[in-house]
């Protein structure tokens, strides 16, 4: 009995034979304006007053650190040859051997820390509150974040371990393995995959993505949206859950998800390492284990200053104003809030107060 499918054939990564516009592209740019409409759409629902061309010059500068800082760790901490330290100057040079490739290999963690980085350069610009922004930014991003990693799966990468399961997936582009070795005919045998014959067979895998896009996107999303944002007290306290949340999602999707052949086990306490196609222990950690381990630390420590920092001082409802400007604004609807108004002259004698 066949207890796998085959990758489906009519997913290609090109929504166009022969044009470059890739599904994977336009994953992305669904996952950030989506971002960009949920951002808007709190906004307008608070009490902070930013301008249309302040938002968008917030998400540039956000997505630019993004870019830059998943790139920088894709070429520094996943490439263990070491070539992009001897050549920095290569990290963002499309070409190679006189061929354009394209930046090839982003990082999300690096992603994390450049975006971060940018949204925090452009606060502190503009004298806005890096941790109000932030709480608004990432309560949507794990919902854009779903169409990136669908975008994964369309490309037919980030493919998961082997499995037996009857949802596992044979990956065109996956490495195929040896029927030489016991553990590759066995499985085969059980899934119901013939091997006879044939001196390598390509196993099927986790949809790893489609776990990431189901757990790190939707259900990341849900959380952050209907129970942390209704329950905000002070400012800092949805992206410390959100680094938090993502960071314990990400590391337990970490165990079906094969590591990079590059890098293999970071840590390795299993009594068994190999193949790395395998969970043989839960004590072998990938790098992006590693990563999610921080993440969940910097996530608490992030937590408990800024809780502090906001029981020392109350959290202000009033935050600068963007006149000649076209206005998202707050409770108010982008009119000139109450509180600025000066209130109507009265003539006559006032009223006694009532006791």
């Amino acid at each position: 009995m066949i207890q796998f499918s085959n990758f489906p054939s009519w997913l290609t990564p090109e929504i166009i034979p022969g044009f470059p516009l890739r599904w994977y592209g336009l994953m992305y740019i669904i996952a950030f304006s989506l971002t960009y409409i949920l951002f808007i759409y709190q906004v307008k629902r608070s009490e902070l007053s930013l301008s249309q061309d302040d938002a968008v010059s917030l998400f540039l500068w956000t997505i630019l650190g993004l870019l830059i800082g998943a790139r920088i760790f894709a070429a520094v901490i996943y490439d263990p040859s070491g070539y992009y330290l001897r050549h920095p100057w290569l990290i963002f040079w499309p070409f190679r051997n006189g061929q354009f490739t394209g930046l090839q290999g982003m990082s999300y963690h690096g992603g994390v820390v450049g975006a971060i980085a940018g949204g925090y350069l452009y606060s502190r610009k503009n004298k806005l509150n890096f941790f109000q922004i932030a709480d608004m930014v990432v309560a949507g991003i794990p919902l854009g974040y779903t169409f990136g990693r669908l975008g994964n799966f369309i490309n037919g990468e980030l493919w998961g371990r082997v499995t037996e399961k009857p949802w596992g997936i044979v990956f065109p582009y996956a490495p195929r393995f040896s029927t030489s070795l016991e553990w590759v005919r066995e499985t085969a045998a059980r899934i119901g995959m013939n091997f006879e014959g044939v001196g390598a067979v390509n196993l099927p895998r986790h949809p790893s993505q489609l776990y990431e896009a189901a757990f790190e996107g939707i259900f990341l999303w849900l959380f952050l949206w209907f129970v942390i944002r209704k329950r905000k007290k002070f400012h800092g306290s949805i992206i410390s859950f959100y680094l938090i949340g993502y960071g314990v999602v990400r590391f337990f999707i970490e165990y079906f998800r094969e590591p990079d052949a590059e890098l293999g086990f970071i840590i390795a306490l299993g009594k068994e390492t190999e193949p790395t196609a395998l969970l043989l222990s839960p004590w072998n950690f990938s790098m992006g284990q590693l990563l999610c381990l921080l993440m969940i630390l910097g996530g608490v420590v992030l937590y408990f200053l800024t809780k502090q920092a906001a029981a020392k001082k109350p959290v202000s409802k009033h935050n600068r104003s963007t006149s000649g400007k076209q206005q998202y604004g707050g409770k108010t609807g982008g009119k000139t809030p109450a509180t600025a108004r000066k209130p109507p002259v009265r003539s006559g004698k006032k009223k006694k107060k009532r006791k």
